[in-house]
């Protein structure tokens, strides 16, 4: 009877997890690949630092490599996406798109910078 009340509890715990908590990874992905394409775009160096920058933060999250607050987290809501990523393909992946937009944002050649925005946001796809 024991067992049967703790596995009812944690089935209820699941019940009432908000549905972002599951679906951080994707979610997170989703906005990094939007970022990316933004800085792929924009007009000037700032610009596209800023949006590597978001593309950083949703992979990555607060605490993690490179991780910046100043510059702005789209994804504080939903989770950064290597955390949230348990498949280890997948993981593997987003860290190296991470380490390749990190070098990214100090590079300040904007077509360089551009470059490792459009191949991250063909990545992220």
């Amino acid at each position: 009877m024991k067992r049967l009340t703790i596995a009812a509890f944690a089935v209820a715990g699941v019940a009432f997890m908000p549905a972002a908590a599951v679906a951080d990874g994707p979610q997170a992905i989703g906005v990094a690949t939007n970022h990316a394409g933004l800085a792929s775009m924009a007009g000037n160096i700032d610009m596209v630092h800023t949006h590597l920058h978001h593309v950083l933060n949703c992979l990555v999250g607060a605490g993690g490599q490179g991780f910046d607050q100043a510059k702005g987290n789209p994804c504080g809501g939903s989770g950064p996406a290597i955390p949230q990523t348990a498949d280890a393909a997948t993981k593997t992946k987003l860290e190296m798109v991470a380490a390749n937009v990190r070098a990214g944002t100090t590079n300040p050649d904007i077509e360089a910078s551009k470059k490792v925005a459009s191949d991250a946001a063909a990545a992220l796809k």
